[in-house]
């Protein structure tokens, strides 16, 4: 007897959902879209991706905060030092 935290139907949502974020990312590329816009709808759909498959396959949707802060401090971190970088990438 299978429980509600471990069904099948909910994993192969979840894997149609990533397939579909997939297809839109494959999408996206052939919009002619500026590189700056494009970047970041790819990042934003790569990070969506990760989290759901985090969440559903790696199980952490059932793990405590503490866990959460300890996943999610390297990112911010990422994108604090990102921000931090942008005046010396972009000198004007």
């Amino acid at each position: 007897m299978a429980s509600s935290a471990h069904s099948t139907s909910q994993y192969i949502k979840v894997f149609y959902i990533l397939v579909a974020l997939t297809v839109i990312e494959v999408g996206i590329v052939y919009l002619g879209l500026p590189k700056m816009l494009l970047a970041g709808l790819l990042i934003i759909l790569a990070v969506w991706k990760a989290a759901l498959v985090a969440l559903h396959f790696m199980h952490l949707k059932f793990e405590k905060t503490t866990l959460t802060v300890i996943a999610l401090s390297p990112f911010i971190l990422c994108v604090f030092l990102i921000l931090m970088l942008l005046p010396d990438i972009f000198p004007q």
